[in-house]
This record gives structure tokens, C-alpha cells and sequence, in this order.
């Protein structure tokens, strides 16, 4: 089951109190205070666990709460330090306060972790107050609070390539061919009803060889951006993506005009916002090895030459051109890891969310 968002409570520990006590000695009349301090308790914090694909096991558990620090105790015995709780989470999680909607963290990278909330800190005990004038100090700190919080937790699929278009377009025949993705595959329409990713591995010269991942995004419709069809619950993994890849259906059973099919796709990531129409893309006519006189393919081709939009004539039955546009897409991919490496974007993102943990 692929779950996406889910809402969940997270509490740290206590600190434990301080202790007051004095030495009690046969012979040592004047032991003096001998209290000791409280452990701290843990923190909550969320890392990034490469075996993990969705946010499913979040759902059944909605509550984390570490336990307290133990209190301190006499002859200057310090309480135990509650451990930290590490909850696992998928790469491309994001999380915020839910009340607030304020970005807790953005995590994207394999080990990556995030202080959610603090643990409170243990009390001193009576032997810090000992002072000359104050030789029995009857005081110590009780623990300070750990910190609780609601947070909503969403899961944005990070992928090189995103394969967008209407339902029954060919995006799932397609990974599974590109990739050993097995999504499900059927001629109805919206027969993906959850992402699906893919790795693709491209042998290059020397023996050497590249991979980018692929997404293959459920089918959209018009009004997706409305909620229509499976509309906005899958437009969002489109924003991680680096380069679209638009399937248009030129078979010849396909109802719809090419050139209009692209458009409707073209102007649904336009009204979603975020970015996502002006995201690199390239446009692949599908089934071509049904596409009778090739009418639809020679409009849809024309179109994308007169825009000078990189354009593609493939079948995953045959095989015919998916070797071309492979190719491309490996180089276009490589060009965008280039660039946002030049960028600095990962990193710098990291460094923030280190440099805030303590004002989290």
C-alpha cells in the first residue's frame, strides 16, 4: 500500500529531577550535600532509511513518545540519559508542524537525520548549591519539559524522470520495459492508481554505465489540478523530478487528438503551479507499431518541430526507437546533475537544517 501523507504526535523525554541529600556517614558529621543531577531525556529524531518506499508504517502508529530521564540520586548518583527514539522514514519526506505548517526538514538523502523535538534537560542536584554561606542547601532543579508537537509528514518521490500523460497513455508498459518495475498494466484507463519507480541502467563506453530512476506517474486528466481523476494526490511527486518525459497515445484504437492530448498535460502542470511547466521536458508518441497511416504521429511531430520540442517515436512492444530515447535522456539527465552539483542546492540544505536542529 503506498501512503503518502500521514499526521503523527511526537513527544521527548522529560529530564529527571535533581536530587537533595546529604552524606551520612558513621564519623563524617559534616558530610556536606551529595545529590545528584537528573539524566536528560531523548530526543525524537527522523532518518532517512533507504528500505523504506512509503510512509505506510507511520500510519498505524501516530504516537512517539520517548521515556523521561531517570531522577538523580544520593551519593552524587547521576540519573540514566533516556536514548534517543530514530524514526525511520523514506528519502523525499517532508516535514512540517502541523499547526503551523512551518518546515521542520526536508530530507532527501540516505542517513540523513533531523532533531524533531528536544529532550528536556536532567536537574541539577543539591551539590551544585552548596556556597560558603549555604553549607546544607535544602534545593535542587526539578527536570525541564521535553518538547511535543503535531506533525504532518508528506512523501514526495524523488526520480531523474517523470513520465506524465492522459490514462492508458503507455507510461506503465513503458517503465516496465525501461526498468524491472512491474507496475500493473491493463487497457482501462487509470489503471495506476500509485507511483511507481524504476531504475534504468545504460551501459556506456569502457564498461562503464549510468542509471537515473524513472517515475511513472498515475494518468492525468483535465481538472487534475482541481482534484479531478486522481488529480493533486499524485501532481506533488512531479516536483522532484528533473525531466518530464510526456507519453501521447498515437495508436490508431486512441480516441483523442495528439497535439491536443499534449496540451491538455502541458496546461494542467501550468495551473498546478510549483514550477512544474517550466521543469525541462521531452514528448514521446507512443504505440507506434499500431499507429496505421501514422497520421497522428506526423501531426504530433510536426507540432513538437515547430515549438523545437525533442520529440520521440517509440513502442514498447518492438522496441522501435526506445534505444534513441534513452540515450537522450541519459545526457539531458546528466547535463541537470551537473548543473544543480554547480548549484550547490543538496548540501546547502543539509548545512541549514544542521545549523537550525537546536532552534527546532
Amino acid at each position: 500500500m503506498f501512503i503518502d501523507q500521514v499526521k503523527i504526535y511526537v513527544k521527548s523525554g522529560d529530564g529527571g529531577d535533581g536530587c537533595v541529600s546529604f552524606r551520612r556517614e558513621k564519623f563524617v558529621p559534616r558530610g556536606g550535600p551529595d545529590g545528584g543531577d537528573g539524566g536528560r531525556g531523548g530526543d525524537v529524531v527522523f532518518e532517512v532509511s533507504p528500505q523504506m518506499a512509503t510512509l505506510v508504517d507511520l500510519r498505524y502508529q501516530q504516537h512517539y513518545v520517548v521515556k523521561h530521564g531517570e531522577h538523580g540520586g544520593r551519593k552524587k548518583s547521576f540519573g540514566k540519559h533516556t536514548s534517543d527514539l530514530i524514526i525511520p522514514v523514506p528519502k523525499g519526506t517532508v516535514i512540517r508542524d502541523a499547526e503551523t505548517a512551518e518546515l521542520v526538514a526536508d530530507l532527501t538523502h540516505p542517513g540523513q537525520r533531523v532533531v524533531a523535538v528536544k529532550g528536556g534537560r536532567g536537574g541539577r542536584g543539591n551539590t551544585h548549591f552548596k556556597s560558603a554561606t549555604r553549607q546544607a542547601p535544602q534545593m535542587a532543579e526539578p527536570g525541564q519539559k521535553g518538547e511535543e508537537r503535531w506533525l504532518q509528514l508528506e512523501l514526495k518521490l524523488l526520480a531523474d524522470v517523470g513520465l506524465v500523460g492522459l490514462p492508458n497513455a503507455g507510461k506503465s508498459t513503458l517503465i516496465s520495459t525501461l526498468s524491472s518495475a512491474h507496475p500493473k498494466i491493463a487497457d482501462y484507463p487509470f489503471t495506476t492508481l500509485e507511483p511507481n519507480l524504476g531504475v534504468v541502467t545504460v551501459e556506456r563506453s569502457r564498461g562503464k554505465s549510468t542509471q537515473f530512476t524513472v517515475a511513472d506517474i498515475p494518468g492525468l486528466i483535465s481538472g487534475a489540478h482541481e482534484g479531478k481523476g486522481l488529480g493533486i494526490k499524485f501532481l506533488k511527486h512531479i516536483e522532484r523530478t528533473s525531466l518530464l518525459l510526456h507519453l501521447v497515445d498515437v495508436s490508431e484504437p486512441a480516441t483523442g487528438d495528439p497535439v491536443d492530448d499534449l496540451e491538455v498535460i502541458r496546461e494542467e502542470l501550468r495551473l498546478y503551479h510549483h514550477g512544474l511547466s517550466e521543469k525541462p521536458f521531452m514528448v514521446a508518441a507512443t504505440k507506434v507499431d499500431i499507429a496505421g497511416e501514422g497520421l497522428k504521429t506526423k501531426a504530433l511531430r510536426q507540432d513538437c518541430g515547430k515549438k523545437k520540442i525533442p520529440f520521440f517515436e517509440v513502442s514498447s512492444a518492438t522496441g522501435k526507437g526506445m534505444d534513441d530515447m534513452i540515450h537522450s535522456l541519459v545526457s539531458e539527465v546528466e547535463v541537470l546533475r551537473k548543473k544543480s552539483q554547480a548549484l550547490d542546492v543538496s548540501p546547502a540544505s543539509d548545512k541549514n537544517i544542521t545549523e537550525n536542529q537546536d532552534n527546532i
